[in-house]
This record gives C-alpha cells, structure tokens and sequence, in this order.
C-alpha cells in the first residue's frame, strides 16, 4: 500500500508583509506557496475537493495571479479554461463589464465566444478581499450565458466581508484570515 504524501499547514507558506503596497496594509503573498511543489500540489488538491460536486465545466479568472490557480484546477476537474482580461488584451470579439473601484472604474472583457450558454462555472482567484473584481467576473459570465455555480479562492480576507458581496455566487475558500 502506497503511504499518503505528508500533509503540510498550507497558512504556513503565506508570507505576511506589513505596509505594502501602502502604509497600514498587511500584503498577503502566496509565492511562498507557489515555490514549494508539495504545498502548491496540496493546495490545488484541496481547492479542487471544495468544488467537485458542482460540476463544473468551465472555469474562469481574472488576471493575472487568478489564473495561476485556474489553469491547474480546470485541468483537475476535468473542465476549460477561461481568461477574464482586463480592456485591449483578448484579441478576438469580446463582451465587456465596467465596474466601480475604490477611485474610479476598471473594465474586464472575455471573448464572446468563450462559454457557451448555460455552462457551468466556476470562477477562481487566489485571494477574496472586498470581492469587487469577482463580482464583476460573474457578472461577465452571466452576459456571456454562463451559470456561475461557486467562486474559489485558495486565501479569503474575512475582515473586508469580500465573501458576503459574492454570497450569491455561494464562494469558498481554503486559507482564511481575519
């Protein structure tokens, strides 16, 4: 029988760093994680196993570090890839969502063609803060015909209630934070 690899404390390989990009922020930074193989496998894993009884078809993400959990997890759930980018980036006819920021407006677009009408879809980023940009995914989503059946997200900020925004979308999270 083949022993199961050791589980490691994957809040362990988030590095916290104070004031950054600006004084009174506390940067969560998953490249830790993302540089050591096993926790980086074990996430995928474990983000794949919150999800697996929604069917998922295809899954989408915003840019950039979204789709660094994105392309593995479409692979694992056996669903397509789907890249939300921000305005002038797909090359290809595009459906577009302006949405609100802190000091103005951001706009996404994905291809028109992208998801097929009532697809199931799961969309993923690696952290859930206010829930803005993800909001504004499932919403593209939605114009584009598809059903948005969860949000994943590997670290959730629960102090700024991102996932309250997105109660909707039903999101989940592996790492959380206060």
């Amino acid at each position: 029988m083949a022993s199961q690899p050791h589980r490691v404390t994957l809040a362990d390989y988030i590095r916290s760093i104070p004031d950054f990009p600006k004084k009174g922020i506390l940067f969560r930074d998953i490249t830790p994680l993302l540089a050591n193989h096993q926790a980086f496998q074990q996430a995928i894993e474990d983000m794949a196993g919150l999800v697996r009884e929604r069917r998922v078809e295809v899954v989408a993400a915003a840019e950039a570090r979204g789709f660094l959990f994105a392309a593995p997890l479409a692979l694992k759930l056996g669903a397509g890839l789907v890249p939300i980018r921000k305005r002038g980036k797909l090359p290809y006819q595009t459906l577009s969502h302006t949405y609100d920021l802190e000091y103005g407006t951001d706009t996404l677009e994905i291809h028109c063609d992208a998801i097929r009408s009532g697809a199931h879809v799961l969309v993923v980023d690696d952290l859930l803060a206010t829930g803005g940009t993800v909001d504004a995914c499932c919403q593209l989503v939605e114009k584009a015909g598809g059903v948005v059946v969860g949000c994943l997200f590997l670290v959730e900020l629960k102090s700024l209630l991102g996932a309250s925004k997105l109660a909707r979308y039903s999101p989940c999270s592996l790492i959380q934070f206060e």
